[in-house]
């Protein structure tokens, strides 16, 4: 009997034991979970950021999308373009003879931002290029017909207008106070799908070399890990509180859809942008007139700069705005105005802000010492006028139906051409009967070459017999027509 008491007495003492191991096991168990899976019912809020449209401290995006959609309009562009191929006897052999000559449609897509209530619509330039006819969806649905009011090739931005009043719109933002790791939405037409919103952070400022460097881009793109698609191109890329803070442009991408990163011009830029174009019908574009390049360790070590941060000045041109001001080469650019810079691609983002004539402040380091010296911006021929699109020189051959318009060479280098004069307008002629457009540029006539309207009104004048007109359309399409006058 005493065996079985103390049998029973070791097993109930050991259940014991063993009901508090499990219990003080389960419990640590339990405070782990709660660690690493925080119950729905706890309030999180987000260090730095903004929270929009939640009473429960939560980040919520719905107000931000809800501002946003209104504004974001579904852009379709068609392109008519002339198949030039050239002779080809083997093709013609096999497959009989070719349609050359022959037009055909082109059709792309797009997004915008309406950016004032009477019409106005900003998006890439890249989205509109070439286009015949733009067609411009609102997110009610409704449709309109869009002008071309300007278009920027070196920041890729172009400022639409339609004939309509009370549109919703998008506030600007600030992009200089952007964050790193600031949540943003992106706001567009990807695929065709309409009024889509993906949301991301920011994850760099300051990006360039991303654009093709042939034309000569102003590059200082937000980097973000919003998706964005084709189609994306020219939409909103939004902060939470629903302000505007970049146009949607490009993606890294080894496929041509998202991988990851996508990048959008900051809005600072398009204002400035926009605003030149309303105004003037062209950007009025400012130079300090120096040679630049960043600066890293080993550099800084060669040249004995003390600091990582700003832009090498290595040389300056004759007559510049810099060299006016007394900078110096081997001065080190800090700051332009109160703005700190630390990059190539952040002092032209800076300096993209301004005008011409316009006066700014420049902190440069030289010698380790840092100074300020006041700048006057000039153009690249160093002076301080503004020029109108109107001004451009134009010439027109009445016979022929055809008016041409002089380009500028920064228009120029954006279609990788040395040379050329814009069709400007056309009438009932030998140019619109032989299927010449409007905006055709004309490089050559008769296999010399064209810089100017002025010469090309001299060789169409009093001209007779055979003619030859080579060129390229604005869609990057290269054409030649021949006629006889």
């Amino acid at each position: 009997m005493k065996k079985v008491v103390s049998t029973l007495g070791i097993a109930f003492i050991g259940g014991l034991i063993a009901l508090a191991a499990t219990r003080f096991v389960y419990n640590q168990q339990n405070s782990f979970q709660q660690l690493n899976h925080p119950s729905s019912q706890t309030n999180f809020h987000l260090t730095g950021q903004k929270t929009t449209g939640s009473t429960t401290g939560f980040l919520d995006f719905t107000l931000a999308a809800e501002k946003s959609l209104h504004a974001v309009v579904h852009i379709r562009t068609t392109a008519e373009q002339v198949n030039n191929l050239a002779y080809d006897p083997f093709a013609e052999w096999f497959f009989g003879p070719q349609k050359r000559g022959q037009n055909f449609i082109m059709q792309g897509s797009g997004s915008g931002v309406i950016i004032s209530d009477d019409g106005y619509i900003v998006t890439n330039n890249h989205v509109v290029a070439g286009a015949d006819k733009i067609e411009v969806t609102l997110n009610d649905k409704r449709v309109f017909q869009a002008e071309v009011i300007g278009t920027d090739a070196s920041t890729d931005i172009a400022l639409l207008k339609i004939a309509e009043k009370d549109l919703p719109v998008l506030i600007y933002g600030n992009s200089d106070e952007v964050k790193i790791g600031e949540w943003v939405l992106a706001v567009g037409n990807p695929f065709n799908l309409n009024s889509t919103v993906t949301a991301g952070i920011i994850s760099a400022k300051g990006r360039n070399n991303i654009l093709d460097n042939s034309k000569r881009p102003i590059e200082s793109f937000i980097q973000t890990d919003a998706a964005v698609n084709p189609g994306n191109s020219g939409g909103a890329l939004v902060n939470t509180e629903g302000e505007l803070i970049g146009i949607n442009t490009a993606i890294a991408s080894n496929n041509g859809a998202y991988q990851g990163y996508s990048f959008a011009i900051p809005v600072n830029i398009v204002k400035k942008i926009v605003s030149d174009l309303v105004e003037f019908g062209a950007v009025q574009r400012a130079y300090m007139g120096v040679s630049i390049q960043d600066i890293d360790a080993k550099f800084a070590s060669e040249k004995n700069i003390s600091r990582l941060k700003g832009v090498y000045v290595s040389g300056l041109s004759e007559g510049g705005s810099a060299q006016d001001a007394g900078i110096e080469t081997g001065d080190v650019i800090t700051k332009v105005q109160e703005v700190s810079v630390s990059s190539v691609s952040e002092l032209q983002e800076q300096l993209s802000r301004y005008r011409p004539g316009d006066k700014i402040n420049v902190s440069v380091l030289r010698n380790n010492k840092e100074m300020i010296l006041p700048v006057t911006l000039k153009t690249l021929d160093n002076t301080t006028r503004l020029v109108k699109k109107s001004e451009l020189k134009k010439y027109s051959v009445e016979e022929l139906g055809v008016e041409f318009q002089d380009i500028e060479a920064e228009e120029l280098a954006k279609f990788r051409l040395e040379n050329g004069v814009r069709v400007s307008k056309l009438k009932a002629g030998k140019f619109a009967q032989v299927g010449i457009r409007e905006n055709f540029i004309i490089t050559n006539i008769d296999r010399k070459k064209i810089n100017s309207a002025e010469e090309a009104q001299r060789a169409l004048e009093n001209k007779k017999g055979n003619v030859i007109i080579e060129g390229n359309y604005t869609n990057g399409v290269r054409a030649s027509y021949s006629f006889v006058l």
